[in-house]
């Protein structure tokens, strides 16, 4: 994609972001839509500077229970994707395990981890690490098995041993694959630690949440809101940035 293409690309997604706020607003003044129900971007943006501090503080715990999770996430995955790429009996047992995770919901696992580890960063983090290891795994395992045969071949001929194999074949080559799944488990971890704080914990963009909601203020919920997503974006953007450093080689 060239650079006019990448320009008008993001022109036109921030034309579509503007009308649709201009819209929201237009709702919002004709009074078609209660302010109490869906309060106006305006008042929104008020109520999101005037609780800026606060904002902040809750902003960054959510952002440590994520990283945290997501850090292990990222470990857990690369050995557990080597380890059943390298073993097929391995990669056949674990495998159907692994997909059964993704059927548990996350809303029904959050309160056993709080029962189970108590109210801190920890079951949250664990949450997070629950909901962002498998789209790792799995973008590093099918990468690892679609990994060039004759280079393989090549390398093994050399008398190339299977570290060697990972770091200059299987893990460069699996590179695309794994910055794709860091996208989509970069955006979970703020969801997984979010939902994690609404059903227990002491600070966090969750619980934000949950008070604000309890006393009625809808305004200041839809600048918490708006914060989670442009915190999921901020964190798909600096992965972007990450795999261009890491890619090099790749076309962007």
């Amino acid at each position: 994609m060239t650079a006019g293409h990448r320009l008008s690309g993001r022109a036109g997604a921030a034309g579509l972001a503007l009308a649709l706020i201009l819209l929201w607003q237009g709702v919002s003044a004709a009074g078609l839509v209660p302010s109490y129900m869906l309060p106006s971007p305006v008042q929104v943006a008020l109520a999101g500077a005037g609780d800026a501090p606060l904002l902040a503080g809750h902003l960054l715990r959510t952002l440590e229970e994520a990283a945290a999770g997501l850090a292990l996430a990222l470990a857990v995955s690369f050995v557990l994707a080597v380890l059943m790429d390298a073993s097929p009996f391995l990669k056949e047992t674990v495998g159907p395990l692994l997909t059964l995770t993704q059927t548990m919901p996350a809303i029904a696992l959050a309160p056993l981890l709080i029962l189970w580890m108590g109210y801190g960063a920890a079951p949250k983090a664990a949450l997070v690490f629950l909901t962002c290891f498998f789209p790792l795994t799995v973008g590093l395992l099918g990468a690892f098995s679609q990994a060039g045969a004759d280079e393989l071949r090549l390398l093994k001929s050399m008398g190339a041993n299977r570290v060697q194999l990972y770091r200059y074949i299987k893990v460069p080559q699996s590179l695309p694959a794994f910055f794709s799944g860091l996208r989509i488990s970069a955006s979970y971890s703020i969801i997984g630690a979010v939902i994690s704080e609404w059903l227990g914990g002491d600070a966090g963009l969750g619980v934000y949440m949950i008070r604000v909601r309890k006393s009625y203020s809808f305004d200041r919920m839809f600048a918490a809101i708006i914060v989670v997503s442009l915190l999921s974006l901020g964190l798909i953007k600096l992965v972007d940035l990450i795999e261009r450093a890491a890619t090099p080689w790749k076309k962007q």
